[in-house]
């Protein structure tokens, strides 16, 4: 055994830093579910900054230097409140906001976003399917995003008003009727943000064929 490490410390040396990097740098995180559509699909693997907002111990919550404050429209992993998963959303509102949804309509501190550019498609679904869905770009806050809805899909389109406490976040996913957000988790403490994502790393069909999708591979999150 000494041996082995004599001959591979090289090696071991870089397994070990390469694993503090991940855990406490950077990261990539693939996506399963379709909560982000279209912004992230089924398949992406998203690269992202540990260090964006704290700078925490390697497997913990616990932050030893605050690096950034999380910006209104951001997109986050972060552990769940509700039941420890690991989530990405985009962050909506910030401690203190009062946000509210009317008729699916997004309201910040009482101004309600602006919505250009609406299309209409067909939403593919787990079961081989489609639902018609709506896009469109989402105004609200210096902010611009696509974000869908699914006018056949039972979903939560009326929500508050509440007011996000202190050190506290609000998140939704960009796929408003297919979402399990701060509407259902409730609000997310810092503590338990991990990092934002800024670039898809690769993309997969897995819905599909499996097949690489090229055309997505180094693709900024907006």
């Amino acid at each position: 055994m000494k041996l082995f490490f004599k001959n591979n410390r090289g090696f071991i040396a870089f397994l070990l830093c390469f694993g503090v990097f991940r855990l406490a740098i950077a990261d990539w995180n693939p996506v399963p579910s379709g909560s982000m559509r279209p912004t992230i699909l089924e398949g992406d693997v998203v690269l992202v900054n540990r260090v964006a907002y704290d700078l925490k111990l390697p497997l913990s919550d616990t932050a030893i230097y605050q690096t950034g404050n999380p910006q209104r429209g951001d997109i986050i992993t972060f552990t769940s409140p509700q039941d420890g998963v690991r989530l990405i959303k985009r962050l909506v509102a910030l401690p203190g906001d009062v946000v509210e949804i009317r008729n699916e309509m997004l309201f910040i501190n009482g101004v309600m976003a602006e919505y250009s550019g609406v299309q209409t498609l067909a939403e593919p679904l787990d079961n081989g399917s489609t639902t018609p869905a709506l896009r469109a770009t989402e105004h609200i806050g210096g902010n611009d995003r696509t974000v869908q809805f699914l006018p056949d899909v039972a979903a939560k389109r009326n929500f508050g008003p509440v007011t996000v406490p202190a050190d506290h976040y609000f998140f939704l996913g960009d796929n408003r009727d297919n979402s399990a957000d701060s509407r259902f988790i409730g609000f997310v403490p810092r503590k338990l943000l991990i990092g934002r994502a800024h670039h898809i790393l690769v993309s997969a069909a897995i819905k599909d064929n499996w097949l690489p999708r090229l055309e997505r591979l180094g693709q900024r999150l907006q």
